[in-house]
């Protein structure tokens, strides 16, 4: 598959920048998939405006992938048919409901989904390159658009066999990079390395999380520098600059002409929280890109109340070892998940965790989307 098969108006909506929750994984007590919130999961990003999804990813829990979990395929599968039911339920004419508190008919289709368009399905791709493939080509066959490329398994490659490796990959897929920080399993990557990886023609875009503004500017600096500023989108997974990451015109030199570029979106974990209050956030981000308006500091005190929440929520004072757990209690609170266990029993909140997650609560809610969660819920868990 190449990126001219991928719809010309999903691919220009991905070049434009949307919200992409990276999606969690719904557990039983038991540790065994919950499917009906595993799909009630799906639906609620999708309802609440989000452009597409990322499954398999680092907050989907690697580990799906163990022969005795066994879970990538199920997975993965489960929400290819969700998103595809929802699309055709949107585009389907909806049968009047009612609404429960004033008795009136109401027309679902009538109800505004934001961001509506064509949604994008990005698998996670891991492991050596055989795996790699492997793992391409069950997301092609369950219908996704690209694969979201992990090398942390290539810890001691060189920058040849790396780029190898992803041309190889992306041969058969549309790839998005992934700069996944060293603290949760990824490795460095050096601007050396980027600047050959977005020569590579089938690169969708790029997910640039290292947590760390050097190696931010490595990966901007390097499609800049390739010219491909319309060819490839950028995507922030810098959980913990969010608001600067997008708001930021990068310009590498002076010179009006110099090699400029723009992080449009963002593939976050973050995101598959209060995932409304995301997509409200980018529609204001673009706004002010589009009317070219300067930088109010209200923006400035927004970036950081917003990192504020991201290290309760990803336990950052603990090396993020709390940070799928931290995750899995917002969505427990609004009901979306029954409980916050991970595959890994020794994975959970840290020590403290709970009650930085509180303060934040308390602190920011306006940026919970929970009242939409209520309303919706019984909805989205429908078998």
């Amino acid at each position: 598959m190449k990126l001219a098969d991928i719809p010309p108006l999903l691919r220009r909506r991905v070049l434009e920048g949307m919200v992409i929750p990276a999606h969690p994984l719904a557990l039983t007590a038991d540790r065994r998939l919950d499917e009906r919130r595993q799909r009630a999961l799906t639906r609620y990003y999708l309802e609440a405006g989000a452009g597409g999804v990322a499954v398999g990813v680092h907050t989907t829990q690697f580990a799906i992938r163990k022969p005795n979990v066994g879970l990538l395929e199920p997975v993965l599968t489960l929400a290819a048919e969700t998103v595809d039911d929802w699309e055709h339920r949107r585009a389907a004419p909806a049968e009047p409901t009612t609404a429960p508190t004033t008795g009136k008919a109401v027309d679902r289709a009538s109800r505004e989904v934001r961001g509506a368009g064509p949604i994008l399905k990005v698998a996670g791709l891991c492991g050596d390159t055989a795996q790699a493939i492997r793992e391409a080509r069950l997301a092609l066959d369950r219908g996704y658009h690209a694969g979201l490329l992990s090398l942390s398994a290539l810890r001691a490659a060189t920058v040849d066999a790396l780029v190898d490796h992803c041309r190889e990959v992306a041969s058969g897929i549309p790839v998005v990079g992934f700069y996944l920080q060293p603290a949760v399993g990824g490795r460095v990557l050096p601007h050396a390395f980027w600047r050959r990886f977005v020569e590579i023609e089938n690169v969708l875009a790029i997910k640039i999380a290292p947590f760390n503004r050097y190696q931010t500017l490595d990966v901007v600096r390097a499609v800049a520098a390739a010219g491909r500023q319309n060819e490839i989108a950028l995507y922030t997974g810098n959980d913990d600059q969010i608001v600067l990451d997008l708001l930021t015109p990068f310009r590498f030199g002076e010179d009006p002409a110099s090699p400029s570029g723009q992080i449009v979106g963002g593939l976050l974990g973050h995101w598959a929280v209060w995932t409304q209050g995301a997509v409200a956030l980018l529609d204001d981000i673009r706004e002010r890109r589009r009317n070219a308006s300067p930088i109010d500091p209200a923006w400035l005190t927004r970036a950081a109340r917003i990192t504020d929440v991201n290290a309760a929520l990803f336990d950052a004072a603990n090396g993020f070892r709390g940070c799928i757990a931290g995750i899995h209690e917002v969505l427990r609170r609004q009901g979306l998940l029954e409980g916050i266990w991970c595959l890994d029993p020794a994975e959970g909140l840290s020590p403290g965790q709970a009650r930085e997650i509180d303060r934040v609560c308390r602190a920011y809610p306006s940026f919970n989307d929970d009242a939409f969660v209520a309303e919706h819920l019984d909805e989205w868990m429908r078998d």
